[in-house]
C-alpha cells in the first residue's frame, strides 16, 4: 500500500472537515490556551533544572496551591472544548485564577501562564456561536432552539378538551358547574 492511497486521503480529509467543524461549534483556541496556561504554573514551583553543576530549584512555600491553580485551569481549558455553555464562567474563571497565581506560582509560571490564561479566558468570554453557513442542513433537524426538541403541536395558546367535550376543564374545585362552590373538602 503507497503513500497515495486515494483511500487515505479521503480519509484523512474526512477527519480533518470533522475536526474543523467540531472545532469551529466551540471556542477551541481559548480552551488550548487556557489548557496551556496551566502547565507552566502547575510545573515550575516541582521543576528541578540543570544548569552545568548547579541544580535550580523553584519550590516556593505555596506550591500546593501552585498545582491547585495548574490542575484548575487544565480543567477549566478541557471544559471549554466540551461544554461550550459555561465558557463565560470558564473564562472568569481562568482569568481570576491567573491574576491570583501571580503572586501564588512564582510570577504566575514566569509570566507565561499568566499570559496565556488572561489571553484564553479573555477570548472564552468573548467568543459567541457562529451561524450555520446557509449550504449546510442542521446536524439535528427534528430539534428547536437550544438543541431542544420540536414541538409537536405548534399552536399551544388555546387550551384544547382532553375528552373532546366542549366543556371547560377546571381542576381548581371552585367552579359552581362541579358542585364544589368554592368549598375544598378535605375528607
Amino acid at each position: 500500500m503507497s503513500a497515495e492511497t486515494p483511500a487515505a486521503t479521503g480519509q484523512f480529509t474526512l477527519r480533518r472537515q470533522q475536526f474543523r467543524a467540531w472545532r469551529g461549534e466551540r471556542p477551541f483556541w481559548a480552551g488550548l490556551f487556557v489548557l496551556l496556561s496551566g502547565l507552566p504554573i502547575a510545573y515550575f514551583p516541582y521543576a528541578n533544572l540543570q544548569i552545568g553543576h548547579l541544580t535550580l530549584a523553584m519550590a516556593t512555600t505555596a506550591g500546593a496551591g501552585s498545582l491547585i491553580i495548574g490542575v484548575l485551569l487544565v480543567v477549566l481549558g478541557v471544559s471549554l472544548w466540551f461544554q461550550k455553555h459555561v465558557r463565560v464562567f470558564a473564562g472568569v474563571a481562568a482569568i481570576l485564577l491567573a491574576l491570583v497565581s501571580i503572586p501564588v506560582s512564582n510570577i504566575g509560571g514566569f509570566l507565561v501562564g499568566f499570559l496565556l490564561a488572561l489571553v484564553g479566558g479573555a477570548m472564552a468570554v468573548a467568543w459567541a456561536p457562529g451561524a450555520r453557513p446557509a449550504g449546510q442542513p442542521a446536524a439535528m433537524a427534528s430539534t428547536g432552539t437550544g438543541g431542544t426538541p420540536e414541538a409537536t403541536d405548534h399552536d399551544t395558546t388555546v387550551l384544547k378538551p382532553v375528552d373532546g367535550v366542549d366543556e371547560p376543564n377546571d381542576l381548581s374545585g371552585t367552579n359552581p358547574a362541579n358542585g364544589a362552590n368554592g368549598r375544598h373538602s378535605a375528607g
